[in-house]
């Protein structure tokens, strides 16, 4: 099913029994369950006011789409989208709906925030078919619930998204990136100083036997702070591709199943060592990528009450691991309220969370 207008996404809704949403296939993780519900046809920039900074469009426009006429103002979207079609091994057109469901952020998050930070607004359709609008196109204080927040990393369990607004982001005028040789243990401490400098800091991560501190802005500044942590840390400059440590393009060719953990920076090194594999640190240390070659790592028990771990590559032949952790129970109480209000007949991505 491919609807092209909120009111056909309506109808669909309405006399479904169990759908799973797809916009471009490109970020689903765990195995939902239904009849495949493509949101690609609901596509198409609405409003693009460069002056303002606001950018509106249909849940199924391309990313690349929006990333084009972005930069044709020399502006983007802050918060550094990853593409991990090579990770999952996907072939799929990316979504500017399907950014929002994942709640999908890179590097620049330690310094801007994560995709639902950039949210100004949305409109989605819940399991009653009902179309909802939340939000607007500039930034407020929020009266209400704020549904914005609340679709942004829901992956679609909560409804289907038609229309995104975000706030956009100038291109910086300079950006320099210092690099390290420093082992897992001195190189995150290293991060999270720099992190804690006033020198604003727009990537802080760790790969290879290599620390990397990425500073934008204004050429004058960016030399300014350049200069005082290299003095401060005894970092060198260096030509770094960002988007290869975005895309986690290190594990992407390599066998094995791929975990993502969200945990304390300070704990980065105590899991990486205790579990003994192969890691990609980002967010100095709060956003760990783990490769398990042989699958028997137990990971989730390794982030008991520290975070939480996503699989997001199972090995050939263990898909039952369930993708996303088990919810506390007060938790899964919320959640599971949530859900009755907004797809009260669990029609929407039905077996993906568990």
């Amino acid at each position: 099913m491919r609807p092209a207008t909120e009111a056909e996404l309506s109808d669909i809704i309405q006399g479904a029994q169990a759908l799973r949403i797809q916009g471009g296939g490109t970020r689903r993780v765990g195995r939902a369950l239904g009849e495949v519900l493509d949101t690609s046809a609901l596509h198409g920039i609405e409003l693009y006011e460069p002056g303002a900074l606001t950018l509106v469009a249909r849940a199924g426009t391309p990313l690349a789409e929006i990333d084009a006429l972005l930069a044709a103002e020399r502006q983007r979207l802050a918060f550094e989208v990853p593409d991990l079609r090579g990770l999952l091994g996907r072939n799929g057109v990316s979504t500017i709906g399907g950014v929002v469901a994942a709640n999908a952020s890179g590097p620049r998050r330690v310094q801007v925030g994560a995709c639902r930070d950039a949210l100004l607004g949305v409109r989605f359709v819940d399991g009653m078919g009902a179309v909802i609008k939340n939000g607007g196109r500039v930034m407020k204080n929020v009266t209400g619930y704020d549904l914005v927040k609340l679709m942004a990393g829901s992956h679609g369990a909560l409804g289907v998204l038609t229309e995104v607004s975000f706030k956009v982001q100038a291109v910086p005028e300079a950006e320099v990136t210092l690099v390290a040789e420093r082992a897992l243990p001195q190189g995150l401490a290293d991060l999270r100083a720099a992190l804690g400098s006033p020198y604003d800091i727009s990537g802080a991560a760790w790969t290879d036997g290599s620390a990397m501190i990425r500073l934008e802005g204004m050429a004058g500044s960016v030399a300014y702070r350049a200069g005082r942590l290299c003095a401060l840390l005894d970092y060198e400059q260096a030509a770094v591709d960002w988007t290869a440590l975005r895309d986690v393009r290190g594990l992407a060719e390599k066998p094995g199943a791929v975990w993502r953990l969200s945990i304390k920076p300070t704990e980065a090194v105590r899991v990486v060592q205790a579990l003994g594999c192969e890691a990609i640190c980002d967010w100095a240390g709060g956003l760990l990528w783990l490769r398990d070659p042989d699958g028997t790592a137990d990971v989730r028990a390794a982030v008991s009450g520290i975070g939480h771990a996503t699989l997001m590559r199972a090995l050939p032949g263990t898909e039952v691991v369930p993708a996303f952790p088990p919810e506390a129970p007060a938790v899964a109480n919320l959640t599971a309220g949530l859900r009755a209000k907004f797809d009260p007949r669990g029609i929407f991505n039905p077996g993906m969370m568990g």
